[in-house]
């Protein structure tokens, strides 16, 4: 028996215990700054307080998925080089996937919400929501490749091959407003729906606590991904040992 030394088993608990504790205190930082001080902008009122929980989740969305890229690309590299590695980066690509279905979700609800009462639509087929929406169903489709893959090496490949799509839509729905007249308001950082400054206090806290947040979860997931390719990697070489001492 191996028992784990207090710098694999305690350190990483305690880096994680801290992070989350300072995600939730940013978190909160921004809750207050967008419900309670921030004020209250003059057209849509306080309808526009939930723009300080969209815009961090619409961001974030774009965000992930290149850490999901980036990874699927590594693992199509190590797959036949160096498998374990190729495992690693496979853990890593299926994490950032679920936390970029997760923020994607988030930044279409959030911005539902926000349409009905600023254009009385929950919905506008336009660019940039239209490409937004191609984003969350590329990487839904990542899952699914995965889950009915059976877990074998085709369907990650296949998942892989469908992140770089995605990455590729990322930019085209970032640059949608300024490409297409959309529905979507101007930009809100250099562009003709630029904010007044004392709209940046509670943009800049909910980015900051979110994008803590996600990479938390990022991390988390990652974790546990690796702990179940090690229990199944351990339950496989088991099973071959067994099978060698029935045929002896």
């Amino acid at each position: 028996m191996q028992l784990e030394t207090p710098s694999r088993s305690v350190v990483p608990r305690v880096a994680a215990a801290a992070w989350f504790a300072v995600a939730l205190v940013v978190l909160a930082i921004g809750f207050r700054q967008a419900i309670f001080l921030v004020p209250t902008e003059a057209t849509m009122g306080n309808v526009q307080r939930i723009f300080y929980y969209h815009l961090p989740h619409a961001i974030l969305g774009m965000v992930f998925p290149y850490v999901n890229c980036a990874a699927s690309l590594a693992f199509l590299y190590w797959r036949r080089r160096d498998p374990w590695k190729a495992l690693g980066a496979d853990a890593l690509a299926v994490a950032s996937a679920e936390v970029t279905v997760i923020f994607v979700t988030i930044g279409l609800l959030t911005g539902s919400l926000w349409a009905k009462p600023a254009w009385g639509i929950w919905w506008a087929w336009d660019a940039r929501t239209t490409t937004y929406l191609i984003l969350w169903m590329l990487y839904v489709s990542y899952l699914i490749a995965r889950k009915f893959s059976g877990g074998n090496d085709e369907g990650h490949t296949l998942a892989a091959v469908i992140s770089v799509f995605a990455a590729i839509d990322v930019p085209i729905s970032f640059m949608a407003i300024r490409w297409w007249r959309t529905q979507h308001p101007a930009p809100v950082f250099g562009g003709d729906g630029s904010l007044d400054a004392s709209f940046y206090p509670a943009v800049w806290w909910n980015i900051a606590g979110w994008a803590l947040w996600g990479f938390l979860v990022l991390g988390l997931r990652y974790s546990l991904e690796r702990r179940r390719q090690r229990i199944q990697e351990e339950a496989a070489l088991e099973a071959i040992e067994a099978s060698l001492e029935i045929t002896q």
